[in-house]
């Protein structure tokens, strides 16, 4: 049987009258309005003969409107909706409860961050109103958690959270493009009122319209109409900048000033402390910058790299088989608790294996890599000093000593390779310079075909010449290896 059906006969209203009372005076007056909803009789009883026919109406209207009526309580669906209005912060905890337990951690939180934002267009109330911070910490720490929402809150938490169950819209006003609007200029700023990047306000574009197809999905809203709203988003650059690309001599470089990196002498700054040493994480770090370099790898795939994920000669070409990545989310979003997030690749099946080409050099580097430091127990090549998960910020730190130490000053205050993630970058274009097909780069990279054209223009854009002169030879027009020079 469907959920909904046009098959609808209503009555007229009819009148009942109670058993006569003890004392001889005539029972209460009822009315009753009944229809057949795919042949299942609806009654429903009003003291009132008006409340009765306005019922009776709004259920004809319905059906003369051609609306479909629920089989399961033999409402009009537009109805069903309105009976069913829920305010949107109920809604929102909801939505988190519904995407937890499949989504990635980072992505737990990012739909925490969004529906936070959006939740600041959604007020009804400005009495006894917190603080915008405060109700942005409780939704993020707490509401928009669902794996912390029910431990120990601080006090003004707690009040928050309950000034938020009562002062929110209901769902069914999302259906009001006004509304919309407010919630799409409300995703475009920042907490200080300052413009959002736009890459930012995209991704919470995205969670918001996620939500209201869910809305939909459950009967909340008749459709969603967020792409309805004429709002100029961002422009949003997806294409790489250029300057950002190391060259085949500043690539080894930069990696020979990461290994570099042996003993860094700290003093407290008193003329009386004494000079401390500490070892730097550089050496151990080496091989895990190669593979972004030489392989493209992600930074949050290269820190999760393990010795099965290996197929090394002695010398030569091996290759890299990826399956796993452990992108950082923080502890209160993952599962484990911890601040890594362990999982398959990056938009593949569970178990899918990406297989990248490992170039001469860094076979070097990752052989001598496990001979000094071996492997973790679980397999991981890379570990911190005390033989933890390697940190995003030290990560960071090691690669802004290599870059300040291989480069000029004038390129160190410039964009080139700012970011480990730009070592990547630097990959990818060396492949599509080399003349490799565009199919098997994305395949190697990651990605698909058409993100590797879009954040890759400029690259490409650059080829051009090259490309004309290769079929300038093919045709005959310029001498080549082929071609008769007389």
């Amino acid at each position: 049987m469907t959920d909904t059906t046009f098959d609808v006969r209503i009555w007229e209203v009819r009148t009942k009258t109670g058993r006569p009372r003890q004392d001889g005076k005539p029972g209460k007056t009822s009315y009753v309005v009944r229809w057949a909803v795919a042949g299942k009789v609806f009654p429903k009883t009003f003291a009132k003969a008006k409340l009765a026919g306005s019922f009776r109406s709004l259920l004809t209207v319905a059906q003369s409107n051609g609306e479909a009526f629920r089989v399961i309580d033999g409402l009009p669906v537009s109805m069903a909706r309105v009976e069913n209005d829920i305010p949107w912060f109920t809604f929102a905890q909801a939505y988190v409860d519904r995407k937890w337990p499949r989504a990635a951690a980072k992505s737990r939180a990012g739909n925490a961050d969004s529906l936070a934002t959006a939740t600041l267009a959604l007020l009804t109330g400005r009495r006894g109103k917190p603080d915008d911070a405060v109700l942005r910490k409780a939704m993020t720490g707490w509401a928009f958690n669902t794996g912390l929402r029910d431990t120990s809150k601080p006090p003004e938490i707690e009040a928050a959270l309950e000034w938020l169950n009562v002062n929110t819209v209901n769902v069914s006003r999302l259906s009001s493009l006004t509304t919309l609007r407010d919630v799409l200029d409300q995703l475009a700023l920042k907490m200080d009122g300052a413009a959002a990047a736009a890459k930012t306000v995209y991704r919470k574009r995205a969670v918001v319209f996620n939500a209201l197809e869910y809305a939909v999905e459950k009967e909340l809203l008749p459709r969603n109409r967020l792409s309805e709203v004429k709002w100029t988003a961002p422009k949003r650059v997806r294409a790489i900048d250029t300057r950002l690309v190391v060259n085949p001599t500043q690539g080894p470089r930069l990696l020979a000033a990461v290994d570099a990196q042996q003993v860094r002498r700290v003093s407290p700054g008193s003329a009386d402390c004494v000079i401390v040493e500490r070892r730097s994480s550089g050496p151990r770090l080496v091989a895990c910058f190669g593979t972004m370099y030489y392989s493209a790898l992600r930074p949050e795939e290269a820190v999760g790299l393990c010795d099965v994920d290996l197929q090394l000669p002695k010398k030569g070409w091996g290759r890299l088989l990826l399956s796993k990545t452990a992108p950082i989310a923080g502890a209160a979003w993952t599962d484990t608790g911890e601040r890594r997030d362990s999982r398959h690749l990056k938009q593949r099946a569970v178990g899918e294996v990406r297989s990248v080409p490992c170039p001469p050099p860094l076979t070097e580097m990752l052989n001598r890599h496990i001979e000094q430091y071996g492997v973790a127990e679980d397999g991981r090549l890379f570990r911190s000093l005390d033989g933890g998960h390697v940190a995003e910020s030290t990560l960071a730190r090691v690669w802004d000593r290599a870059r300040e130490a291989a480069l000029s000053t004038e390129e160190y205050r410039s964009p080139l390779a700012r970011r480990p993630y730009d070592l990547r970058h630097a990959c990818v274009s060396t492949w599509l310079a080399a003349g490799v097909q565009s199919a098997l780069v994305a395949a190697w990279a990651g990605h698909s075909v058409a993100v590797l054209h879009e954040v890759y223009a400029q690259v490409l854009a650059g080829l051009e010449e090259v490309s004309l002169e290769k079929i300038s030879r093919i045709l005959g027009l310029l001498p080549g290896p082929d071609v008769d020079r007389e």
